[in-house]
């Protein structure tokens, strides 16, 4: 089976065309725009970068990354917009209603961190959620650099509850969820690469910041190589909310693996485009690419909004390291429902460790793992 992807063709464009045009100078003094309503977002960066993410794919922009999904797809076709209206900021403006939905737990952290730009800048919350994303985004090695249409109008109600899938719900329900909102299956997939730079904080009792696969600070395919290794069974799943995890080969080492994760990357419809992504840096990084830019106008009218991803600062640079078999793992453990040929893989030397928790303000991100 083939897959193709797109590059983000329009987002080229927009930006070759860019060139043509004279760029204006942003109030600021600082940085020039081919918008002036895109001036904000160029001053925002800044301010995101430097006091919000340090720069760095740590706990607060993985958060950003999450508060991105938490609040666009709060959306449903079939019930119409009285339920929501997508990517709005409704998950920051109506907060008190939308964190009743036990599948929001956590994201109050971006929320506060993320709520008083709205009194320095004069954007909108729903602006402010998918740009902050964008930007988290560009601090891990190897993200693409995501688009960014600016004018949603704030949100006027809360979602529904009930609109977030959660890990441990079965697939075919996360799958009629996501096409409610406009997602096909291999669609959920690439915005699933979202977990190579995800960790839980919820999940697990009386520990926070447990990554998804061994290296959570770069954005890479492992996400994909390590949901297909077969778990030690005999292990019961840590405490906390164990239906939304399954046996783990990692667990030993301080990761945990989603039960949705797992599922989807064995099911019928995805399981060959989940194989596919393994050690295929350029289709994940496309493919998200893509998912992002469609996910972070969901219920927008992109004919009113403006294309300010200029202002999305340039990723920091890949670090090109091929997908391995975390040590202690090895071929043995895959587990396969695609009879596609899998990728050769090397595997890391030594013995399993444990993978640091590095978080803001505690630990030299330098050390992490890459």
């Amino acid at each position: 089976m083939v897959f193709k992807l797109s590059v983000g063709l329009l987002a080229l464009a927009t930006l070759a065309s860019a060139a043509n045009f004279k760029r204006v100078a942003c109030p600021d003094g600082v940085h020039t725009a081919t918008n002036a309503a895109c001036c904000v977002f160029h001053e925002l960066a800044d301010v995101l970068q430097t006091q919000k993410f340090d720069n760095q794919c740590a706990e607060d922009a993985h958060e950003a990354l999450r508060l991105t999904f938490h609040d666009a797809i709060g959306f449903s076709f079939m019930a119409g917009p009285s339920q929501g209206t997508g990517a709005d900021g409704s998950i920051m403006l109506f907060e008190d209603t939308e964190l009743l939905d036990g599948a929001n737990n956590g994201v109050d952290d971006a929320i506060d961190n993320l709520r008083p730009l709205l009194q320095q800048f004069p954007i909108s919350a729903g602006d402010l959620i998918q740009f902050a994303g964008a930007v988290a985004v560009s601090n891990c090695p190897g993200a693409p650099r995501l688009q960014f249409m600016a004018g949603r109008p704030n949100a006027t109600h809360p979602a529904a509850l009930g609109l977030v899938p959660k890990p441990e719900d079965p697939v075919d329900k996360i799958f009629a969820r996501m096409e409610d909102a406009g997602f096909s299956p291999t669609e959920l997939v690439s915005l699933l690469a979202s977990h190579s730079i995800a960790r839980s904080d919820t999940l697990i009792d009386n520990r926070q910041a447990v990554p998804f696969d061994s290296t959570p600070f770069v954005f890479d395919t492992q996400v994909f190589l390590e949901i297909l290794l077969k778990g030690n069974e005999s292990l019961p799943a840590a405490s906390g909310e164990a239906p939304a995890q399954v046996p783990n080969p990692l667990a030993a080492q301080g990761a945990m693996r989603l039960q949705s994760d797992f599922a989807i990357a064995h099911d019928p419809q995805t399981a060959c485009f989940w194989q596919f992504m393994v050690n295929n840096p350029n289709a994940v990084a496309g493919g998200f690419h893509d998912a992002m830019a469609k996910l972070a106008v969901v219920g927008q009218d992109t004919s009113k909004m403006i294309d300010c991803s200029e202002a999305v600062p340039i990723p920091v640079p890949a670090v090109n390291k091929p997908a391995t078999f975390p040590a202690g793992t090895g071929p043995e453990l895959l587990q396969l429902s695609c009879n596609s040929p899998f990728p050769s893989l090397a595997t890391d030397p030594g013995k399993a460790t444990t993978i640091p928790e590095c978080v803001d303000g505690d630990t030299n991100l330098n050390d992490c793992p890459s």
